[in-house]
């Protein structure tokens, strides 16, 4: 009876959020005269590359998600409603493909090819097809972490990797050791938030915008083009993802999540941040804090409650005690919950902004106001919880 129910619940949804295929089309179409028409080399001549980037990755995600709406429903590819989530019907998984689609045409399309541009793309590749067989068939969470330890090992193969200590034999084993962890924690971060309409795709846009701000602060435009793909990608997706009156239409899914938060976690590494060192620092953790938040709040908690004893139960466990979850609890709002974690993101991401001509005293000060901002939000959230 259960099963039929939600079979009705699918079929009643078979369209929701699709527009017609023939829009779809033209937008997929309109995307590729783009690309392989002279238009391409009008814009790069004028400068306006990381706008062509965005435009295109736009279209292509915005005209492509539809198609997979109604291939998610064919293949029945759902995620249905449960005590942990916080939707009521059988909504599509297959989002993050037209993300991830969009991405790599707009990046490939353009050229923008190094050594290390590629390992970024194998290792997020990897991710997005474990994360398609995990919303096909759940995979087991060591399988899935393997997935990840591998893609980690090819970015950190081609010499992505974090400088934060001298080039001596201890160094350069600890900054690998903190390049696989800060890799893992964004990566599964953001998997983790993706759990209400359009928060993680949001994020996705925050964080890309702001490394997008930077990026022409500290004139880096591999690194712009990079964020203006992975903007453009995901406001292509985000009307389908977070709608004002109805429920999302589809939603990432593992593939998508975790390509997001791999691919961000990585630009942010392979990016230029500042010659002072703790700016260099800061800076990327203020555009992340939301992430680095969340993961140390929970992480300390489960082991502090004993809900975890070991690594091994820490990646099975699954709960709904997230920055998203107390959150809603305290204000009763999905809506409201996603838009304060969107304006707390921006006002941490800003204070990362103004770090670039900041002198080390400034820059304790910024640091400090996130960590005074992380208890005022523990004290809420523990509210939240009670």
């Amino acid at each position: 009876m259960m099963s039929e129910r939600l079979d009705d619940k699918v079929s009643a949804r078979g369209d929701v959020g699709s527009i017609p295929l023939w829009l779809s089309l033209v937008v997929l179409t309109t995307a590729a005269v783009l690309l392989v028409t002279p238009l391409r080399g009008i814009w790069l001549s004028y400068g306006g590359r990381w706008a062509y980037i965005l435009l295109v990755a736009a279209l292509t995600a915005f005209g492509s998600t539809p198609l997979m709406i109604r291939l998610a429903f064919h293949l029945r590819v759902l995620d249905y409603p449960d005590a942990r989530k916080v939707h009521g019907a059988p909504t599509p998984l297959m989002g993050g493909l037209a993300v991830y689609l969009a991405f790599g045409i707009s990046i490939l399309a353009n050229s923008i090819i190094d050594q290390q541009v590629v390992a970024i793309l194998i290792g997020a590749s990897l991710l997005v097809l474990v994360g398609v067989l995990d919303d096909l068939h759940p995979l087991p969470a060591g399988v899935k972490l393997l997935a990840q330890l591998l893609a980690v090992a090819v970015v950190i193969g081609s010499g992505i990797v974090l400088t934060l200590f001298p080039r001596t034999l201890f160094g350069n084993v600890a900054d690998a050791i903190l390049t696989i962890i800060w890799l893992l924690g964004i990566t599964n971060a953001m998997n983790f938030f993706d759990g209400m309409d359009g928060l993680a795709t949001g994020l996705s846009i925050i964080t890309a915008g702001l490394m997008a701000i930077v990026a022409v602060q500290t004139f880096q435009p591999f690194l712009g083009w990079f964020a203006a793909a992975m903007v453009g990608s995901c406001l292509g997706f985000l009307p389908f993802n977070f709608r004002a009156r109805r429920p999302a239409a589809i939603f990432l899914g593992d593939a998508g999540s975790t390509f997001l938060g791999f691919t961000l976690a990585a630009l942010a590494v392979k990016g230029e941040w500042a010659e002072n060192g703790i700016v260099d620092i800061a800076a990327p953790a203020l555009i992340f804090w939301v992430f680095i938040f969340d993961m140390t709040y929970i992480t300390l908690a489960r082991i502090l409650s004993g809900k975890v004893r070991n690594f091994r139960e820490w990646i099975d466990y699954v709960g709904k005690d997230h920055l998203h979850h107390r959150l809603d609890a305290l204000l009763g709002s999905h809506r409201k919950t996603v838009l304060l974690i969107f304006l707390l993101s921006i006002a941490m991401g800003l204070a990362a902004v103004a770090l670039r001509n900041a002198e080390t005293l400034e820059a304790v000060l910024l640091v400090l106001q996130a960590v005074i901002l992380a208890i005022i939000f523990s004290i809420l959230e523990r509210v939240g919880q009670r």
